[in-house]
């Protein structure tokens, strides 16, 4: 018998993927004016995919270093702007705030997050935000949102990347 755990389940809420799919469409091609554009400082797709992420989620994780927040420029963790930052966040979050697991690509949904390395190390430097799949997901159904290259409704298919990974946002933390 499988017994559910309501300390746990009472604190935990359901992302919601309509909500950062429509800020990725909304903010696809210009900046919201609450946060900073860090295209000019390395680029600023993993800025827009914590936006997309928090119009889901609408919690952050205030703890430092390795928390996931933004209040401004000189007030956020590295897990907002970061690539891998926001990987190692999102799949170790044991706090509060969007948690998630990494998937094969046949099980991504709208509102997760790829990323891709374009060099031939194991580096990955883009995180563009999906917003439609196929019934089946995969590499040749999926759309994307992004910065830095501003994208709306793209094919993932046509990036060229040395290494991809897929991260299924599971829920949110109180």
């Amino acid at each position: 018998m499988f017994i559910i755990n309501p300390k746990i389940n009472s604190h935990t809420l359901k992302y919601n993927r309509t909500k950062a799919v429509s800020y990725a469409h909304q903010w696809a091609f210009k900046r919201n004016p609450r946060y900073y554009d860090f295209e000019d400082l390395g680029g600023d797709c993993t800025n827009f995919a914590s936006q997309c992420i928090f119009a889901g989620s609408e919690i952050m994780n205030y703890t430092p270093n390795i928390g996931w927040y933004y209040i401004n420029i000189n007030n956020r963790a590295p897990a907002w702007t970061g690539v891998d930052f926001l990987h190692r966040f999102l799949i170790r979050n044991n706090g509060s705030g969007p948690f998630s697991e990494e998937v094969d690509v046949k099980d991504v949904q709208p509102g997760d997050i790829v990323q891709l390395s374009f060099d031939e190390a194991d580096d990955f430097n883009h995180s563009p935000v999906i917003v439609s799949t196929g019934s089946i997901p995969d590499i040749n159904n999926i759309l994307i949102a992004a910065h830095t290259i501003d994208r709306d409704n793209y094919p993932l298919s046509n990036y060229e990347w040395e290494y991809i990974r897929f991260i299924h946002i599971k829920g949110i933390r109180k």
